[in-house]
């Protein structure tokens, strides 16, 4: 990583609005100066040509589920088979195999201009529930492989206790538990303070769901999250049948089971929440609970596509998620909000293209424990994505309308450049660790079942 000054022929800019001709100095992980209306870059300069925008934020990851695109869409597979063969995969990954996979998984991510992501982990232990020599193995490996591709992660740990509602676990679900909260939080906090001087590595609790998670336990989860300040995240209404369980047990929605024990709040994130009442709106905006969609995910799953302008409204940031990795462009995710709701609603307009570009970028950031970044201001964490104005789903744009055709029309194949943390990852579309293609198919080779 050394000191380099960028030129942007166009730059993203607070609160909103695509600026010509912005020259940026990069001092180590940070930006030194930022200085509008250069109409030539210097020569010392590297030329960012397109729209150059901070950098994206993957709110919520499982990277192990990369290994199922492809393999788990045909015909009318249910949901609970999609979960049967995620848990194959699952079980055949051990540190080693999971390092490869996650290591690609983070390269295809900054291909696509991300540079921080949320990895919701729960693959903890060796088979039959077995401990590592290092219980934290397995998410050591995760932090290793962000570092390897040029992210920065926040690992959210994740307390997974029941197959289901009262369900012990089993199978492989066996490699997902720690027995109970405490034992959980005793491995995460050696997890946290092995990182707690890491500028690029944040580890955050997670309550896996209302049905993995009893709310007997969740305020231990909630109590590590206020201990050590960091974020706490959770899946929370992503299915009708979910919800519907948990009203017949527990005479309450998981939104309201979640506020019930002292889960949600400001570093809170709700992932999903597709299928709300009018009081989990309420109690979700009145606590400035985040909120994660996932909008790729939840209608490949067949999950639905949730009010996140209602949330938002009610007081809750919106962020975005790929969570099975099904796809990965944090560009498709965020349209798929403002065209996800023209589909419900009968409506356009619901959304702005600065609206979604917070969502992906500042608002993401914030919610992974990185409020300084997500703007491209002096002190800011140094990441810069920029993106070809000039593609067959591109050409045209001027500068007054680059915002809304990056968002309505560019994919992650039209980022070319990608800083992160002052690291150039990704330089003319190619990342630095070689062909991420041949890395994919390698890891993934190595755990399919014969």
């Amino acid at each position: 990583m050394s000191d380099l000054t960028y030129w942007c022929e166009l730059a993203w800019l607070h609160p909103g609005e695509a600026v010509e001709g912005v020259l940026v100095r990069v001092e180590g992980r940070r930006f030194a100066d930022v200085e509008r209306g250069v109409a030539a870059p210097p020569h010392q300069a590297v030329r960012l040509a397109g729209l150059t925008l901070p950098g994206m934020a993957n709110a919520h990851s499982h990277a192990f589920h990369r290994a199922l695109r492809g393999q788990a869409h045909a015909g009318s597979e249910t949901f609970h088979g999609w979960r049967e063969r995620m848990y194959a995969v699952a079980g055949r990954l051990d540190p080693g195999t999971y390092l490869d996979l996650a290591r690609a998984t983070f390269a295809e991510m900054a291909l696509a201009g991300i540079t921080a992501v949320g990895e919701f982990h729960y693959l903890h232990h060796g088979e039959g529930g077995r401990r590592y020599d290092d219980p934290n193995a397995m998410g050591h490996a995760l932090i290793e492989a962000a570092r390897d591709a040029g992210l920065r992660i926040t690992l959210l740990d994740a307390c997974y206790l029941t197959e289901n509602i009262g369900a012990p676990l089993d199978g492989t679900q066996l490699r997902f538990g720690d027995g109970d909260a405490h034992r959980w939080a005793e491995r995460v906090d050696d997890l946290a303070s092995e990182y707690a001087r890491a500028e690029d590595v944040v580890v955050g609790g997670a309550v896996h769901s209302v049905r993995a998670c009893p709310p007997e336990q969740m305020p231990v989860v909630a109590e590590f999250g206020h201990r050590r300040a960091a974020p706490l995240h959770t899946q929370a209404s992503e299915r009708r049948t979910e919800n519907q369980h948990c009203v017949q047990t527990y005479s309450a929605t998981p939104i309201q089971v979640l506020y019930e024990h002292g889960v949600l709040g400001p570093r809170t994130t709700a992932v999903h929440a597709t299928h709300l009442s009018d009081v989990d709106v309420a109690l979700l905006g009145g606590s400035s609970t985040h909120v994660c969609v996932c909008p790729t995910t939840e209608r490949d799953l067949a999950d639905g596509i949730g009010p996140a302008r209602r949330v938002h409204d009610a007081g809750s940031p919106v962020t975005l998620g790929t969570d099975s990795n099904a796809m990965i462009d944090l560009l498709e995710e965020a349209r798929a909000v403002e065209l996800g709701e023209r589909l419900t609603t009968g409506e356009r307009g619901h959304w702005t293209a600065a609206d979604l570009l917070r969502a992906a970028t500042m608002v993401g950031q914030a919610s992974l424990g990185h409020p300084d970044a997500g703007f491209i201001v002096p002190g800011a964490w140094a990441d810069l994505v920029s993106v070809r104005l000039d593609s067959v789903r591109t050409a045209g744009a001027g500068s007054a309308s680059a915002g809304e055709t990056v968002v309505f029309g560019a994919t992650a194949s039209d980022v070319h450049s990608v800083v992160s943390g002052g690291r150039r990852v990704v330089v003319e579309g190619g990342h630095v660790l070689g062909d991420v293609g041949a890395m994919l198919a390698g890891a993934i080779s190595a755990i399919r079942s014969p």
